[in-house]
């Protein structure tokens, strides 16, 4: 999964000039606050075991609340690890409304927590106030109080490599996903329709045009009235992270998602693919599916809630989709399938998340007196243990166990308080999403919705690299103009408002917006990576 932070531009321009001309004298006195802090506490931390500490210590965290959560004190969670680690959290919850200006002004008047749990932190606000004293660089901690976390970096190098600046320092860390089924939509198709009217899975993006003309014409759920929607998918979100019906197909025309942006590495060479030929292809394929009705006049329009609805419908013919819980009530009617083959041969899987998720979900400040004990703390739940714990509360009162998976225990999910109990629900938790935890968000049609992408999946999901800050600044000015473009002119070009033959049109201007360059910063950050 990989957080967009270009929207914050002009508040983290704003926070710069204050980090520089009023915070400054602050944030040096936390460096040294830092410096001496490690000695104080490293003697009365346990690097195995629990207690963390013997001595009981209590830490600030600054934190997101999500509307669905309740009072992080009340959380299972947190009372019984506090109890098992000695170590009491007073958590700083701010609403997701306004949660990114308070952490801005957090900052800027350096009045700092110890440290900053589920705080979706980006890459250019990581290097920045680490770079300022504000955060302490935690890879030399790691392989002495974090040996979960260290684990999973030795298991899968690009968690490292997405999390590390270019000076070498890793000031945050990210949700770890290791479970393919929580890193992609589902390819999920009609499997009623399909059987009522004779119909295969479609292999190929000419067979699903078939199919989808199916949908449209012969009325497969028998009401006799035109109201099927062969295809639909999500709405932008119009934050840079592109159209989602042209990232769900865009694998079947050769098209990745490196990166975290709109690119194919071939030969270890980084291409942005927006100006080409395959995605010209790409655009006339879905513009020809609008046109003639089989993709959803709504999904440049609808709300993530209409969206939702229309999987419940059953009215719907081909989406895409983490899980099957929006339209559980109707699962039989769907079954997943493999990503198709397109014009050229290619059946990738281009989207999914990298196994790093959630970046910048947890950071140790410069105030911290217990920076090696904060580390302990949070490595608990990069364990199977403690991400069973954070997600799923108390064994027996929550859930139970069945062949050593968790489940949510029938009782308690009709009571319908899950979110209540976990900071999962909300999303950008710092822990380890793992088979063996995700038993809500992957039942068995869902696992054999993977199985059908796990095939056509790259061997690696490379997360969007961390620039210098200055590096940082110009990628954002790109992609502030490049990114908008695109997507405005691909939207126009899929709904029939501007013609192809505007297209070397389109590539021209992408070229006078120094398109070649912001590859080629690409292409250094990847080569960095890669030594």
């Amino acid at each position: 999964m990989r957080k967009p932070w270009r929207r914050n531009a002009v508040w983290t321009m704003v926070i710069l000039g204050l980090v520089v001309s009023g915070c400054s004298p602050g944030a040096a006195g936390g460096k040294e606050a830092n410096s001496a802090a490690p000695a104080a506490a490293a003697a009365t931390v346990s690097k195995t075991g629990y207690p963390i500490v013997e001595e009981p210590i209590k830490l600030k965290m600054f934190t997101r609340i999500a509307p669905v959560n309740g009072p992080f004190k009340d959380m299972p969670v947190f009372q019984d690890y506090g109890a098992l680690s000695n170590i009491e959290v007073d958590f700083i919850e701010t609403p997701t409304d306004g949660f990114q200006e308070k952490k801005n002004l957090l900052f800027a008047s350096n009045e700092l927590p110890d440290a900053l749990f589920r705080s979706s932190l980006t890459p250019l606000e990581t290097i920045r106030y680490g770079t300022a004293g504000q955060l302490i660089p935690l890879e030399n901690l790691i392989d002495d109080y974090a040996p979960n976390f260290k684990k999973l970096l030795d298991e899968y190098p690009e968690i490292r490599s997405g999390i590390t600046t270019p000076e070498g320092h890793i000031y945050a860390l990210p949700a770890v996903v290791t479970l393919g089924a929580a890193r992609t939509d589902k390819k999920w198709i009609n499997q009623s329709w399909l059987e009522k009217l004779n119909l295969e899975e479609p292999q190929t993006t000419e067979e699903l045009y078939n199919v989808l003309v199916a949908f449209r014409d012969q009325d497969p759920n028998g009401n006799g009235e035109a109201d099927e929607i062969p295809m639909t998918a999500r709405a932008s979100a119009g934050s840079g992270q592109g159209i989602p019906v042209v990232n769900m197909m865009s694998g079947s025309f050769g098209l990745d998602q490196q990166l975290g942006y709109n690119i194919n590495l071939i030969d270890n060479q980084v291409e942005i693919w927006m100006g080409s030929e395959r995605n010209k292809e790409l655009l006339v394929y879905l513009n020809k599916l609008y046109n003639e009705k089989l993709l959803d006049p709504e999904v440049f329009s609808h709300t993530e809630a209409e969206y939702l609805a229309k999987q419940a419908s059953g009215k719907t013919g081909f989406f895409f989709d983490q899980t099957n819980n929006p339209f559980l009530d109707i699962a039989d009617q769907y079954t997943g399938i493999a990503p198709p083959e397109g014009p050229h041969g290619d059946r990738l899987q281009s989207q999914g998340a990298p196994v790093a998720r959630d970046f910048g979900a947890f950071a140790i400040t410069s105030v911290n007196k217990y920076p090696e004990a904060t580390l302990r703390w949070i490595d608990y739940f990069y364990s199977v243990e403690g991400s069973t714990l954070l997600r799923f509360g108390r064994e027996g009162e929550h859930y139970e166990l069945k062949d050593g998976i968790p489940y949510y225990k029938e009782e308690f999910l009709k009571s319908g308080n899950q979110a209540k109990i976990t900071p999962y629900a909300g999303g950008g938790a710092p822990h380890l999403i793992s088979d063996q935890v995700a038993s809500y968000i992957n039942p068995p049609q869902v696992q054999e919705a993977q199985e059908k992408l796990d095939p056509h999946m790259p061997k690696v999901r490379y997360a969007a690299p961390m620039f210098d800050e200055q590096t940082a600044q110009r990628v954002n000015i790109l992609r502030n103009d490049i990114d908008k473009y695109y997507e405005e002119q691909s939207t126009k070009f899929i709904a029939g408002a501007q013609s192809f033959d505007k297209w070397d049109e389109f590539q021209a201007t992408l070229k006078k917006m120094n398109i070649d360059e912001l590859q080629q910063i690409y292409q250094d950050a990847y080569d960095k990576m890669e030594k």
